[in-house]
């Protein structure tokens, strides 16, 4: 389908047709084929910590998947074995993963914050047979070992040499051959291909499944929520431990035909240096979660070259819409959000050919067949809120296949012909989806069901405040209170005073019984290593009081 600027929605819905070809592997059928047509066809520009660019054809990957594949294979690695991946941002994730898929085993991607306790957790419940570590991440991956019998297969990436069991990444290449011609019985289609444990704010994490046509799935999130065309450097913030990196750094924006764009920084996020980094590389899209365009829309800028820069968006938690109107003010740019899960590709978004409403996610995705249902089933009409549902009828390309080895949890939210997201919205008389948090996190006060984000939004509008929390405590009286627990900007120091002014400035940015009765200050919220708001934490912390 070549790039179309869609004139409106109704004609996006319309005209927007995904074909899914049987036994679909995007190694072969993308990567392999780009490679032999246009093997120069620039796929990734890397940018590494100390700020040296590498520049990556399609043709790299094709040859470099191909020799991890037969290096793998050799090592004992079989179709259907788990291999996990804890690399940071480095290029060897991209080439594992499609090694990967040509073997038919089942990439593992994780975040390197894992302690050697949530790599036991992981190893074990997925049975993994192989890890690719970096070597800043060697330590704690020896340190879970002696609990790990499953493992077999051990590379390593960013070191100078390796001792056994370890092999270098590098060397285990160089000796490989550089063909894997397609087998006829290539995995595709339906079989496993990857597994994300979710970044669960409760709980242990759970195994998400996906198949061969979920990178599929993700075309619309390039070509339609990023607005991607051929030429593009497209920019997503988000570390490859997560699904958010295969949301924005590879699959739809390889099929968009853009270039991904990769900032391996380490250590503390800085927003100046992302600035700069974006300026100089010439990057054209952008997507971001909103926490990193709170800290960006402090900085100045006006002393950054953002001219390349023609497309924003946003997903993970909700933008606040003072944010919006900053970025759009400072840089003529509106912000684009979006929606969706670990367990799908998008669902629902404000794409370039809708008006955006600063707050709202948008409208369902072509393909997702969106529908609010109260607790009894029953259909929410317009400003009732109710939970985010998938109709499966139709099943939509890129909704997993299920929580791996635990059918009980698969079947609680695959009930009643829908997919249940556990996530509560209101929709609004033009269609447009309102965000209001997890079914476990909304606060029941006097009457008045609360969501969390619209009170943290307030908060955040003030200068004083970075980041914010809300929560419900209990109340003798209103059943819950709301509580705010909040982050202060440099310079501000808490006090009585700071905290009417806080409660009276909610109240005058929305509704005034949703204002926080309880502000604690602290120095920062607890959160996943995804950088989730951890709220059941706040909650369970708050009961012990």
């Amino acid at each position: 389908m070549s790039h179309h600027r869609f004139a409106s929605y109704a004609e996006l819905l319309q005209t927007w047709r995904l074909e899914v070809p049987a036994r679909y592997n995007f190694a072969f059928d993308f990567v392999d084929l780009t490679a032999s047509q246009d093997p120069q066809r620039l796929a990734m520009i890397h940018v590494d910590d100390a700020g040296v660019r590498r520049e990556y054809s399609m043709a790299y990957f094709a040859e470099s998947s191909s020799r991890l594949a037969n290096a793998l294979a050799a090592m004992g690695i079989a179709r259907g074995d788990t291999v996990m991946i804890i690399v940071h941002r480095r290029v060897e994730f991209w080439v594992t993963m499609l090694a990967l898929h040509k073997l038919g085993a089942l990439g593992v991607p994780s975040p390197a914050l894992l302690t050697a306790k949530d790599i036991i957790y992981r190893v074990q419940t997925a049975g993994i047979r192989g890890i690719v570590a970096d070597a800043s991440v060697q330590a704690t991956v020896e340190a879970a070992w002696p609990e790990c019998p499953s493992l077999s297969v051990f590379l390593l990436t960013g070191a100078k040499a390796a001792q056994a069991p370890w092999v270098l990444f590098e060397d285990a290449l160089a000796k490989a051959s550089p063909s894997y011609p397609r087998p006829a019985d290539a995995p595709g289609g339906d079989d496993p291909a990857t597994v994300f444990f979710s970044s669960g704010t409760t709980g242990y994490p759970k195994m998400v499944l996906h198949t061969f046509t979920y990178p599929l799935g993700h075309l619309a999130t390039g070509r339609l929520w990023h607005d991607l065309r051929p030429g593009d450097v497209h920019l997503t913030v988000a570390d490859t431990g997560w699904a958010k990196s295969v949301w924005g750094k590879f699959y739809g924006q390889w099929l968009a035909g853009a270039t991904v764009f990769v900032w391996d920084y380490r250590g503390k996020f800085d927003p100046g240096r992302l600035l700069a980094v974006m300026a100089e590389h010439r990057v054209t899209t952008f997507c971001a979660p909103p926490t990193i365009y709170r800290f960006l829309v402090r900085e100045d800028l006006a002393r950054v070259d953002l001219s390349a820069l023609r497309h924003c968006t946003t997903a993970g938690e909700l933008l606040n819409d003072s944010v919006f109107h900053e970025w759009k003010e400072r840089l003529g740019l509106p912000i684009f959000e979006g929606y969706g899960q670990t367990e799908t590709t998008l669902q629902i978004a404000t794409f370039p050919c809708m008006t955006p409403k600063p707050g709202s996610i948008g409208k369902p995705a072509p393909g997702w067949d969106i529908v609010l249902l109260d607790e009894t089933g029953e259909v929410c009409p317009p400003g009732v809120e109710g939970e985010i549902c998938v109709r499966l009828n139709p099943r939509p390309v890129g909704l997993f296949s299920g929580y791996w080895k635990d059918e009980a949890k698969t079947a609680s939210v695959m009930e009643g012909g829908v997919y249940h997201t556990g996530d509560k919205a209101w929709v609004d008389e033009d269609g447009y989806f309102w965000f209001l948090g997890r079914v476990d996190d909304l606060i029941k006060s006097s009457g008045y069901r609360i969501g969390p984000f619209e009170v943290e939004s307030a908060l955040v509008s003030h200068p004083a405040v970075v980041e914010a929390a809300v929560t419900g405590v209990p109340d003798p009286d209103r059943g819950q209170a709301v509580k705010a627990t909040v982050v202060l900007a440099p310079g501000y120091t808490p006090s009585p005073a700071l905290t009417r002014e806080l409660q009276n400035h909610v109240k005058t940015v929305t509704a005034p019984y949703k204002y926080p009765r309880i502000i604690e200050y602290v120095a920062e919220l607890p959160k996943t290593i995804s950088g989730k708001i951890k709220r059941a934490e706040i909650r369970a912390r708050d009961s012990q009081r």
